[in-house]
């Protein structure tokens, strides 16, 4: 498919997952005698999966424990957050302006992230790729946290008894636009303490938890629990939300530009860049200003929803000696897939580009 097809992740899923909507693909197969049935969820054209009403059972209960895991305040009024929402502005073009060291910005398409305080590396960065092999950035190699973070958001969060004073040490903005997305993963477990706490503005948007990525063409399937998260809301995640299921925001569920600022704590005995060799040579480079240059986000929040030419559409115009094995990364097995990554990655004579979360 032409990369010029689509600007949107949204309408790319739409179009190649049209049975997906409404919940129209479930079909109901029952017996003669009427005493069992089984329920089909159609994944993709070519991809059926059955559940049993056991397996129904086992998935309600698992959300269940994922919602009885997450705790939600209405915090910040529509005011506050116009204010804060100004501030996110104010960083987007200080990026643009190449003020911000090289590791704090972080651009893919459809959505910009910005790690202040603490920043960590992962996917193509690395040399051994997985969970397990993201490393904290050396000090000093992401800018600080900015001090209207502290004045207008974690001082309220404080204030509120949602996390006690002195606990963040780490804040990341994602900005994203219409359709944008991120992956389904875990924070990475040996880097930050819980709770995981975020907080969004903007627009209204949802979180979802096991859900799975699938690409060429794109897929989504069914998650197992939907969060909706509200513009000025603050989520905070713990217990088997923050480290046994997968969580993701998936393109449908950006309708709107939206913004999400996450606080956490980088625990101390997190690895970091520097005693060993995990980052690719040709990405370790003593700090350094980032170079202004050409981008599709400006400071202007409406030219900031430029469509872009997304990956995927990339990928599909490659050749098919380029394409790459993706993996989708269970909660179950989260620990015990850096092993594998590590030994495909051994057995593989080139290296190949990860998605980023």
């Amino acid at each position: 498919m032409a990369a010029s097809g689509y600007s949107d992740l949204r309408e790319k899923l739409k179009s190649m997952t049209p049975h997906r909507d409404d919940h129209k693909n479930k079909s109901v197969d029952e017996t003669s005698n009427g005493k069992h049935r089984k329920r089909k969820y159609r994944e993709s054209d070519d991809d059926e999966y059955e559940h049993s009403d056991d397996s129904t059972d086992l998935r309600e209960q698992e959300a269940r424990r994922v919602r009885s895991s997450i705790q939600q305040k209405s915090i910040f009024t529509p005011e506050e957050c116009a204010l804060i929402e100004k501030k996110i502005d104010e960083v987007v073009a200080q990026a643009e302006a190449g003020l911000y060291r090289e590791h704090t910005v972080d651009r893919a398409p459809l959505r910009n992230k910005y790690f202040f305080g603490e920043g960590y590396t992962y996917g193509a960065q690395l040399e051994k790729r997985g969970p397990g092999q993201e490393r904290l950035y050396r000090k000093g190699e992401v800018d600080e946290i900015p001090s209207w973070v502290y004045e207008l958001v974690i001082n309220r969060l404080v204030t509120n008894g949602v996390i006690p004073e002195g606990f963040v040490n780490s804040a990341v903005i994602n900005d994203y636009q219409p359709g944008g997305c991120i992956v389904s993963h875990v924070d990475p477990l040996h880097i930050f303490d819980r709770p995981i706490v975020s907080v969004s503005f903007f627009s209204d948007s949802a979180l979802c938890f096991g859900c799975r990525f699938q690409f060429k063409p794109i897929r989504v399937s069914e998650p197992v629990f939907v969060l909706p998260v509200r513009r000025g809301s603050v989520t905070v995640l713990s217990g088997y939300a923050a480290d046994d299921i997968t969580h993701c925001i998936r393109p449908q569920d950006i309708k709107e530009r939206r913004a999400v600022i996450i606080l956490r704590k980088t625990r101390p005995d997190a690895p970091r860049l520097g005693s060993d060799s995990s980052l690719r040579a040709s990405s370790a480079q003593k700090p350094g200003r980032l170079k202004a240059k050409r981008s599709h986000r400006k400071a202007d929040p409406d030219a900031a929803h430029r469509p872009r030419v997304l990956e995927m559409d990339k990928e599909e115009n490659r050749r098919p000696s380029l394409s790459r094995h993706r993996h989708s990364i269970t909660s179950e097995n989260y620990r015990r897939r850096g092993q594998d990554y590590d030994k495909e990655q051994e057995s593989s004579g080139r290296k190949v580009k990860m998605r980023r979360h």
